[in-house]
């Protein structure tokens, strides 16, 4: 008996005052990385009307203009000049207050000896955990991507609101937006679009026009045209004509971003994930360099995720895994498969410990995270900042590859492995 059920995942742009923060800290990030790929980064930012602070750890040898870097930051989201929209690059106050990583924690890191079987001597140099706690990565079948299909179209409509932007096809539109897309299910298959929800900020005057009414109906027509339509292309579940469409449900939306609501690096942690579709460890990702497992151990297990269902073993795979602090190996990893799975989980999860080194410093150098900001000239971190971490097809992110299915195969039984 199938059970029918609406499920909603939301998604913001760039321009967003949490997602403003975000990308500051990333920023920041890729800056010191670029130029010290051992540098400790925790960079916090938060944002209101006029003002940016920046604060957090950082110990690293680089020297880093982070007044200028903050101001081209906000430039480049688009808060300059008249479309700033009450906060500008160039007149915001830019206050710093950042301190050297605390040696406790800089001592447990550098240095971690592996919890070893009782009676051994073998020691291993490795980097321990940043910290402790848990964190889940999740992969399923509903999209090209591997991705929830609520947060992957929401994703996608929000990048679309930037891209037209940018590009002037919809000039009018400031930097701030919020999408929200409701799909109806079907037991676990995505069989239809329920609802869209676009809000997003715009100039007071669209072509002269002053009229909110007149502006709203402008505003409706041209984002299902520019922004919604596109973004279904290659997907097989697309609006119908009974999908509903909520495009600036409250009306005018003039004053946004900084100046209408204050931000904070590491409020979007289910925006940055799969949309709540799995469970979240309650770590946030951004301005933390790859020693923090927050971020480089959930890159990790949605790695593994992927590449579970890339190689045909499960249609939908979470993995946990969790650490502690200071100690290299992980003190436990496990994977369901929600009754998906080709074999059983347990099973899944003896191979996935065979095949992924899930230790901190294994995790870097497989994935090469401290060197992909100098490797992509001095950015990469912060294109992560918005419009997700995972299932980005325009970035080149290496925990998207599926590099690791023939291993997961040969670990199969031949009976499962050859079909």
């Amino acid at each position: 008996m199938s059970t029918r059920y609406l499920f909603t995942s939301e998604s913001v742009t760039e321009g967003h005052p949490d997602k403003v923060c975000d990308q500051i800290s990333d920023a920041i990030l890729d800056a010191i990385l670029a130029q010290d790929p051992k540098g400790r980064v925790a960079a916090e930012c938060a944002v209101s009307t006029g003002l940016v602070l920046v604060t957090g750890e950082i110990t690293a040898n680089a020297n880093i203009d982070y007044q200028k870097l903050v101001r081209s930051v906000i430039e480049e989201i688009g808060y300059a000049g008249e479309h700033g929209g009450g906060f500008d690059a160039n007149s915001c106050a830019v206050l710093t207050a950042i301190n050297k990583q605390s040696p406790d924690i800089s001592s447990g890191v550098t240095k971690a000896l592996e919890h070893r079987n009782e009676g051994s001597s073998e020691k291993e140099d490795e980097i321990g955990a940043g910290d402790q706690g848990m964190m889940f990565g999740y992969a399923c079948d509903e999209t090209p991507e591997l991705m929830p299909l609520p947060i992957s179209v929401a994703h996608r409509i929000a990048r679309r609101l930037s891209e037209v932007r940018h590009e002037g096809t919809l000039a009018y539109l400031r930097p701030d937006g919020k999408t929200q897309v409701t799909v109806e299910y079907d037991g676990d298959k995505p069989v239809r679009i329920d609802s869209i929800v676009i809000s997003t900020q715009h100039d007071p005057e669209i072509d002269g026009v002053s009229s909110n009414e007149e502006i709203q109906k402008r505003i409706a027509t041209d984002l299902k045209a520019y922004v919604i339509q596109p973004v279904f292309q290659d997907l097989n579940v697309k609006p119908d004509d009974e999908t509903r469409y909520l495009i600036n449900p409250s009306g005018r939306f003039v004053i946004g971003g900084p100046h209408g609501d204050a931000g904070l690096t590491g409020r979007k942690i289910i925006v940055d994930t799969y949309g709540g579709y799995a469970r979240h460890g309650g770590g946030a990702f951004s301005g933390k360099d790859p020693t923090k497992v927050d971020r480089s151990a959930a890159y990790a297990v949605r790695w593994v995720a992927k590449n579970i269902v890339g190689a045909g073993i499960a249609s939908r795979c979470e993995v946990q895994i969790a650490y502690a602090i200071g100690v290299a190996r992980p003190v436990s990893v496990h994977v369901t498969t929600f009754g998906t799975g080709k074999i059983a989980d347990e099973k899944i999860t003896d191979i996935v410990k065979e095949v992924f080194d899930l230790r901190p410093a294994a995790i870097i150098r497989a994935l090469k995270l401290n060197e992909l900001p100098k490797e992509r000239g001095g950015h990469f971190f912060r294109k992560t900042a918005a419009y997700g971490h995972f299932g980005r097809t325009d970035i080149d992110a290496p925990w998207e590859r599926l590099d690791k299915v023939d291993a997961l195969k040969k670990h199969l039984p031949k009976a499962v492995g050859a079909k």
